[in-house]
C-alpha cells in the first residue's frame, strides 16, 4: 500500500530538511577553507578558487562572510600607534600615562572614527586586568568599540552603566553599549536599571533609596576604570538627538561657556561641570566620580572634537587617550594657543 499524502509529504519535509542542513554544511565546509587558505596558507585568491573548483567571487564572498563571522580577526600592534610622534606629544604636554594616535583616513571623518574605535578596541583588554570595575559610557563612539570588540574571556571583569536608560538611535543607548561589550569580553554586567532623566526631583531620590538601585548606583561609584566620549554642544550632539537637551538649551549652554558632554553632564573649557536645574533630576556617575581614576580612556575623533577632548583632559577625566592624527595635532595646537 502506498503512504498516504500527508505521510507522503512528511517524508518529503524531513528528506528536503536534511538537503538543506548538508548543503549548509558543505558552504561551512568551504567558508573554512577558503579562510584557511587565504590567512593561514598564504594563497592568493585565484589560487584558492583554482584549488577548490569555484570562482574568485565566491573566494571574495566567502571571505567576508568570515569576518562577518568574526571567524578573522585582523588587528594591528597597538604600540605602533602608542610610540607614533603626537601620541607621545599628547603624553608628554599633559602627564597622560598613554595615547593611541591613529593615521586619519583621507576618506572622511566617519572612517576616522572607525579606525579608533577598531583600534581601541583591541587596545581596551590590555589595559584591564582581573577584579577590574570597567564604567562604560554611552553615545555611538562607545557603542562602536563595543561592536569592534574581541570575543575573549576577561578574567573577574565587571562591566557597569555609568548613565541611567535614554531612549537612542541606532542602539547606541548606555545599556546596549555596556551589555554589549560585556558580552564580548564574557563579563560581569551591572546595568543601571533607571531613566537617565526624570520629571520631578522628589522621584529621583526616591528611586536612589530602592535597594537595587542603590546597589547599581554604589557599582557606578566604585568603577576603577572607564571609558568615555566627550560630546559636542553643537545642534547636533548626542544629548539632543536622544531629548536631553533641546536645541534651545543647547545653545543658551554654550553661550555660558558649555564646550563638552561626559556621560550626560556639560563640561566648560577647563572640564569643571556648568551648575544647571537639570543636574538634580539626572541619575547618572558624577563628574566628580568621573575624575582621577585608574584609568580613563578617552576616545574620540573628527574636527569638532578636539576643543571637548582638550577640556576633558584638562578636567582630569582622562588618563588613557585614542583619537586620529588630525585631532591630536589640533588638541595640540589648541593647547600651545591658549598656554
Amino acid at each position: 500500500m502506498s503512504p498516504g499524502p500527508a505521510k507522503a509529504r512528511s517524508t518529503e519535509t524531513r528528506s528536503g530538511a536534511r538537503g538543506v542542513a548538508a548543503r549548509s554544511r558543505s558552504q561551512e565546509d568551504a567558508i573554512l577553507e577558503v579562510t584557511w587558505c587565504y590567512y593561514q596558507e598564504g594563497m592568493n585568491q585565484n589560487e584558492i578558487a583554482e584549488r577548490l573548483g569555484i570562482s574568485r567571487a565566491t573566494v571574495v564572498n566567502y571571505l567576508a562572510e568570515a569576518r562577518k563571522r568574526d571567524y578573522v580577526r585582523i588587528s594591528l600592534d597597538s604600540d605602533i600607534f602608542r610610540n607614533q610622534e603626537l601620541a607621545r606629544g599628547l603624553v608628554d604636554r599633559f602627564g597622560l600615562q598613554d595615547a593611541v594616535v591613529i593615521p586619519s583616513s583621507p576618506g572622511s571623518p566617519d572612517q576616522s572614527l572607525d579606525r579608533v574605535t577598531r583600534v581601541v578596541a583591541d587596545w581596551l583588554p590590555n589595559l584591564l586586568e582581573p577584579g577590574d570595575r570597567l564604567g562604560v559610557a554611552w553615545g555611538e563612539t562607545v557603542y562602536r568599540v563595543a561592536e569592534a570588540a574581541p570575543r575573549i574571556t576577561m578574567e573577574d571583569l565587571t562591566v557597569v552603566q555609568l548613565v541611567g536608560s535614554r531612549p537612542a538611535a541606532l542602539g547606541f543607548a548606555a545599556e546596549t553599549c555596556s551589555a554589549t561589550l560585556a558580552r564580548r569580553y564574557g563579563a560581569h554586567c551591572v546595568n543601571l536599571h533607571v531613566p537617565l532623566l526624570l520629571s520631578d526631583r522628589g522621584l529621583v531620590e526616591q528611586l536612589k533609596q530602592e535597594p537595587v538601585i542603590q546597589m547599581q548606583l554604589q557599582a557606578v561609584a566604585d568603577c576603577n576604570k572607564t571609558i568615555f566620549a566627550c560630546g559636542t554642544c553643537q545642534s547636533e550632539s548626542h544629548v539632543v538627538h536622544t531629548g536631553l537637551l533641546d536645541r534651545g538649551d543647547i545653545e543658551d549652554c554654550t553661550r555660558k561657556g558649555a564646550i563638552g558632554v561626559i556621560c550626560g553632564r556639560l563640561i566648560d573649557h577647563e572640564g569643571n561641570g556648568l551648575d544647571r536645574e537639570i543636574e538634580d533630576r539626572m541619575i547618572a556617575v558624577t563628574l566628580d566620580q568621573m575624575r582621577n581614576k585608574e584609568m580613563g580612556l578617552l576616545v574620540g575623533s573628527g574636527p569638532h572634537r578636539a576643543e571637548p577632548m582638550l577640556a576633558a583632559i584638562r578636567g582630569g577625566y582622562a588618563t588613557h587617550v585614542a583619537t586620529c592624527s588630525d585631532t591630536a595635532a589640533a588638541i595640540l595646537n589648541l593647547a600651545k594657543d591658549n598656554a
